[in-house]
């Protein structure tokens, strides 16, 4: 299971246009600098948390916990052998 282009797109795109796009467009006044600086912060958290969350899913550290008769049925149901281990 790897990584699917599109969502890695869109929210690159989508925090780079935040973090890029709007300090460009802020209005000029004395706390410029110090909204910039907060917008491409933001930007560039958000779009850390997000890429971290999605890659933690691909390869989940802890798997589900299933009971046996569950793991029995599902080899039923899948016509496989199940092994003791």
């Amino acid at each position: 299971m790897g990584a699917a282009f599109f969502p890695v797109l869109f929210f690159t795109a989508l925090w780079g246009a935040v973090g890029i796009g709007m300090p460009i467009m802020t209005p000029k006044g004395p706390h410029q600098n110090l909204i910039r600086c907060i917008l491409m912060l933001t930007a560039s958290c958000c779009w850390l948390f997000w890429l971290c969350c999605y890659m933690a899913q691909m390869n989940p550290l802890i798997g589900p916990k299933l009971k046996r008769d569950v793991v029995a049925m599902i080899g039923r149901s899948w016509d496989m052998k199940i092994v003791e281990g």
